[in-house]
């Protein structure tokens, strides 16, 4: 069960990230916070890179990077389109609204991610899965109503929108991560979990270099400013190690995707604290019953795959 403990370590970890996120995002001009995060991302992994083509040193380690032909690298390319357009969704979702509304809507991955798993792998849902499919979308619509006391009306509202997309997206990646990484014999490409974070994260930072001299630097003057605040490489670190725990326990035996995605949105409990704690953000006592049906749908979920 050591993939299960990871997972519970990659949920915290990616609280605290989302709260890094929020407090980048502060008064700051998006674009350059995200092509950043790719940039420093890019450099926590390329040091494992270089030695692995170099030298023998990290070989049989689990920092090593195996050497992949573009049969491989095709397949890690469009998961960095995937993962770049949820990020880009979610983090202007993030810099408009609420973290104790944000966290719990992007808490409904597992459902959506259940739903496609239903869908691709053919997987099907007993009574508890389907009360926890409920009880996410109970949570959503009462999320909305506990929006509405703070201006942010769910149906016309984008960044609702955007932070929907981003959970729609982040879900379709977590899809694929178990298509790439599982086992040829299970029906998956059986990919190296390092080839695939280290190599996506290179391929990022190329596409917001795109982005950023193309879209953001012409147009830099006539938007909100740019300012560096140190939470930025937090956000890399906190990030990289998630994911790295993530990839590391969904490469183990007997991983199952909807366990491990349902675990790792159980950081919306850390974010949701900070979003109290260090935001001060308001109307806590509906969002906390919000954020309590959208835990006992995690429960269920997690019964229902016993």
């Amino acid at each position: 069960m050591m993939w299960l403990l990871l997972a519970f370590l990659s949920a915290a970890l990616l609280g605290f990230y989302d709260a890094f996120k929020k407090e980048s995002l502060r008064d700051n001009a998006v674009l350059p916070v995200l092509f950043l995060n790719t940039l420093f991302s890019s450099l926590i992994f390329l040091p494992f890179i270089l030695i692995s083509a170099w030298s023998d040193s990290l070989d049989g380690t689990i920092f090593h990077v195996p050497a992949a032909g573009w049969e491989v690298h095709k397949y890690v390319l469009l998961k960095s389109v995937i993962v770049l357009s949820s990020w880009t969704f979610g983090y202007f979702g993030m810099k408009h609204l609420p973290l104790t509304i944000v966290g719990p809507i992007n808490a409904t991955r597992p459902v959506m991610v259940l739903v496609g798993a239903l869908l691709v792998f053919g997987e099907r849902l007993n009574l508890y899965q389907w009360a926890g499919v409920l009880m996410a979308v109970i949570s959503f619509f009462m999320l909305s109503r506990s929006g509405k006391k703070e201006g942010i009306d769910f149906k016309h509202n984008r960044y609702i929108f955007y932070v929907v997309l981003a959970a729609v997206t982040g879900a379709i990646s977590g899809l694929y991560d178990k298509y790439l990484m599982a086992p040829v014999s299970d029906g998956g490409l059986g990919l190296d979990r390092m080839v695939v974070q280290s190599w996506y994260n290179i391929y990022q930072l190329f596409m917001m270099g795109a982005v950023i001299a193309l879209l953001w630097l012409p147009k830099r003057k006539t938007t909100t400013p740019f300012h560096w605040d140190w939470c930025i490489i937090l956000i890399s670190i906190f990030l990289s190690a998630a994911d790295f725990v993530y990839f590391y326990s969904l490469s183990l035996e007997g991983a199952m995707i909807s366990i491990v995605s349902m675990v790792r949105r159980g950081s919306v409990v850390v974010s949701f604290l900070c979003g109290a704690l260090f935001f001060r953000e308001k109307n806590l006592k509906s969002k906390v019953v919000d954020l309590a049906l959208v835990l006992i749908g995690m429960i269920f979920l997690y019964l229902g795959s016993k």
